[in-house]
């Protein structure tokens, strides 16, 4: 039975160092064409604006959500997106107009220049990502952003709600794997 333990645990090693061992690498950190970004960007930084691009961002992640949830690359996540970007628009504009706003949005893949973020143990560096941009009228005001791919989720904390919790899939299915 031990013998018979061992070759598992050998074969789940081998399995998951060979996952990782054609990724590239850059210092220990995952590379900006690993991401696939999205943010809204608000008309403006009025406070209305601001409350308008959350509404839009709930919708737009429950149209997302059920259409990403199994794509197993950037680039199927990117066909995905592509596919349904009518749908996208139409979302946000639907929120937009229930809301009594004039302006449309605008939706599309592009490759933009975004600063160092961090959240929690995520950071992103400064780097040109492929990021679904949705702009809502002129696109001016402050953005909401997360990560289409890798999937990570955004939950409200356990307390006032204010504060939000980013977590990577990816990283979750690493740690549950060696804390076993």
């Amino acid at each position: 039975m031990k013998v018979k333990n061992f070759f598992i645990i050998c074969a789940m090693c081998f399995v998951f160092v060979s996952m990782f061992a054609f990724l590239p690498q850059k210092s220990g950190e995952a590379l900006s064409s690993d991401y696939l970004r999205i943010h809204i960007r608000a008309n403006s930084n009025t406070q209305i604006d601001q409350e308008v691009k959350y509404k839009v961002k709930d919708e737009i992640v429950k149209v997302l959500t059920p259409l990403l949830c199994s794509v197993g690359s950037k680039e199927e996540a990117i066909k995905v997106v592509d596919e349904n970007i009518d749908l996208i628009t139409r979302t946000a504009d639907c929120v937009l107009e229930e809301n009594n706003f004039s302006y449309k949005s605008k939706a599309g893949i592009r490759s933009e220049f975004f600063p160092t973020r961090s959240y929690g143990e995520l950071t992103l560096n400064s780097d040109v990502y492929d990021a679904l941009i949705i702009e809502l009228g002129n696109g001016t005001g402050d953005n909401w952003w997360c990560v289409v791919y890798p999937p990570m989720c955004f939950v409200p904390s356990e307390g006032d709600g204010e504060e939000v919790i980013y977590k990577s899939k990816i990283l979750e299915v690493i740690k549950n794997f060696f804390n076993k």
